[in-house]
């Protein structure tokens, strides 16, 4: 069993990224397999580079570590992915091979309109009629000095795929219906999400992939573009979110609790811990713990079934000394 935590540095990781972290190590430490720590830092513009380290060393004050990553090394590095575009390359030139890869030349404002315009297909699912809108303004976007984006073409042709989730059972995903062509390149020529961690996750031999449940929907793609690609994709864990005291899913940009302010305040890693928990219905009550205790003490396999709230009470209780 191998597992992976891959954090994006734009800033220091907030509750649920570290409640997530807490679960991906909890499952691979209590299948007695390995885990990777990957920083996904694909999008410089976005990037803080103080956050590439900060984030590692924010998980190693929660008491987590990992096997491989880009401070420890390994078999599967570099651990960065924004060392590993020649990775993406070679896939990006398979697809070509394969016919599967196509040019976007629509804006966003284009998408939108296309989405609202009468008639539209429902959901965000590029398709036919995108191609052809796209086709019908690629010569005025090539005068205008204009990139297109690069797709992934999945239609109805393609069928189905399946992704196996711990918590969710095996789900299905019509590619014409629910996928739709997918980004792999982005006109400003950064590599897409979906086609990094694909790659990554192949190539690091993770076989399983624990994260939040907004991230359910995206699976699809992900294990279209493995098997276009020839991969196999790791199964999953969807893990119903940490929402804040408004209800609200937690975000980096919309501030809140992170762990680098819990830290810098004075608060007890322990307590973080047995807050992280207790939310995640592993103890009844917040109580200090490392993970190694929660590991033997608690009941790690348990999963809340909706969203959790970090309420007031529980925030005090945490920041207490």
């Amino acid at each position: 069993m191998r597992g992976r935590f891959a954090p994006s540095p734009t800033g220091s990781l907030h509750l649920g990224n570290a409640r997530t972290a807490l679960l991906a190590w909890a499952s691979a430490r209590s299948q007695g397999g390995a885990l990777v720590l990957r920083v996904e830092d694909l999008d410089g513009p976005r990037t803080v580079p103080a956050a590439v380290a900060g984030n590692l060393d924010e998980l190693r004050w929660l008491g987590l570590d990992w096997d491989e990553g880009p401070d420890v090394g390994g078999p599967h590095g570099p651990y960065l992915q924004s060392e590993r575009g020649e990775r993406y390359l070679a896939a990006l030139e398979r697809l070509a091979a394969a016919g599967r890869l196509a040019e976007d030349w629509l804006s966003r404002r284009d998408l939108r309109e296309a989405a609202s315009a009468p008639h539209a297909p429902a959901g965000p699912v590029y398709g036919t009629a995108e191609r052809r809108l796209s086709a019908a303004v690629a010569d005025a976007r090539r005068r205008e000095g204009r990139s297109p984006a690069q797709r992934a073409r999945f239609d109805a042709r393609d069928g189905e795929v399946e992704a196996f989730d711990r918590r969710h059972g095996t789900r299905r995903f019509d590619l014409a219906r629910d996928v739709g062509d997918v980004v792999v390149r982005r006109s400003d020529g950064l590599w897409a999400y979906a086609l990094a961690v694909v790659v990554d996750d192949a190539a690091m031999g993770i076989t399983e992939v624990v994260r939040g449940d907004d991230l359910l929907a995206a699976t699809g793609a992900q294990v279209a573009l493995a098997r276009a690609l020839g991969l196999d994709p790791p199964t999953y864990a969807h893990a119903p979110l940490l929402h804040d005291a408004d209800g609200m899913r937690m975000a980096k940009r919309r501030g809140g609790a992170t762990l680098a302010e819990l830290r810098a305040g004075g608060a007890d890693p322990g307590r973080v811990v047995g807050a992280l928990a207790a939310t995640l219905g592993w103890i009844a009550a917040p109580r200090p713990l490392t993970p190694a205790e929660a590991l033997l003490a608690c009941d790690t396999s348990a999963w809340p079934s909706r969203p959790t709230r970090w309420t007031p009470e529980l925030d005090a209780w945490v920041r207490r000394r």
